[in-house]
């Protein structure tokens, strides 16, 4: 009985995977396969490279500066963040190398911006393969693979059932993190102390384009990620729930076609898209969120497994 394992699209609230992962694994639910979308991606090629366990002490330790510090902002690269040193922090965590080599199967879904088409990633360089999945429109420029240009799976396939069935699964957990994503608060409350102005090399967000007016360099210096004042949705507000309004409608169709066996649901609807900072909260509801769904996992196997005898 081959196990294969879902990992859904979900930005910060991927860290969930982490506890996911770790909770199957105690219980010895050893996936045989792995796939995942946008974060998905990400914690499924930290696991397939036997390097969980330092992404999950990086992700605890981490707070908002250091998450901030990761964003290399550029405009002239189709997206406000450029990657590159995602792409080295990936590297230092040695989640990298050829996805060939890895000792467990594992595939990346990301788009075909040109074609709208669904890509699956099932070999060449693992952090490249991650970059493409996680290439957020409008967050995030694209990634060229093969004379692609390739952006975030999850505006195609947020929960990969269908790759992990293709690679060989016979029996699919599913990691679905766009449940019950809508109705989130769309402004900062007053607690909400953090500093998200963006820079670029010392100067404002705008200060790279010299044709424009300096009215509206004035007005970048003071930009932020998020609301300014609480009264009204930020930049990230805006886009992070269109997101989660797409993705929740196209995780439900896609879901419907395509039913995984058993389907894990972590109750994050309280950590936002770019909450990075929030991982240990994270991946706490990660694991009791497998813990809750490992009867179910338990019993579908127990059903699935057919032992041949010569009686039959």
């Amino acid at each position: 009985m081959r196990i294969g394992l879902a990992l859904g699209s979900g930005g910060a609230r991927g860290w969930s995977h982490i506890g996911v992962l770790e909770a199957l694994v105690d219980a010895g639910v050893k996936p045989d396969f792995v796939c995942g979308t946008s974060m998905g991606a990400l914690v499924g090629g930290a696991y397939a490279s036997g390097r969980l366990a330092d992404l999950k002490a990086w992700a605890v330790a981490a707070d908002w500066k250091v998450v901030t510090s990761m964003i290399d902002v550029s405009l002239l690269t189709g997206g406000l963040v450029e990657g590159v040193r995602i792409v080295n922090w990936l590297g230092s965590l040695k989640v990298a190398g050829d996805i060939d080599a890895l000792d467990i199967p594992y595939g990346a879904v990301a788009t075909d911006l040109t074609t709208g088409r669904e890509v699956w990633l099932q070999s060449g360089a693992l952090d490249k393969a991650i970059r493409a999945s996680i290439a957020l429109p409008g967050i995030f420029s694209p990634t060229e693979i093969d004379g692609r240009w390739l952006v975030d799976g999850g505006l195609v396939n947020p929960v990969p059932v269908s790759l992990c069935r293709a690679m060989g699964a016979d029996f699919i957990i599913a990691v679905n993190l766009n449940e019950d994503l809508l109705g989130r608060r769309l402004t900062r409350t007053e607690n909400d102390t953090r500093d998200w102005t963006l820079s670029i090399k010392g100067g404002n967000l705008l200060d790279t384009i010299k044709s424009v007016p300096a009215s509206l360099r004035a007005q970048a210096s003071s930009f932020r990620l998020f609301g300014t004042n609480g009264a009204t949705p930020g930049y990230f507000d805006v886009l992070a729930n269109s997101i989660n309004i797409m993705q929740d409608q196209i995780t439900r169709s896609r879901l419907a076609g395509e039913p995984p066996h058993v389907q894990i649901l972590p109750r994050v609807i309280d950590i936002g898209l770019m909450d990075f900072h929030h991982a240990k909260a994270a991946i706490n509801e990660g694991r009791a969120a497998a813990e809750r769904a490992l009867p179910l996992i338990e019993a579908g196997l127990a059903k699935t497994v057919h032992v041949y005898t010569p009686s039959q």
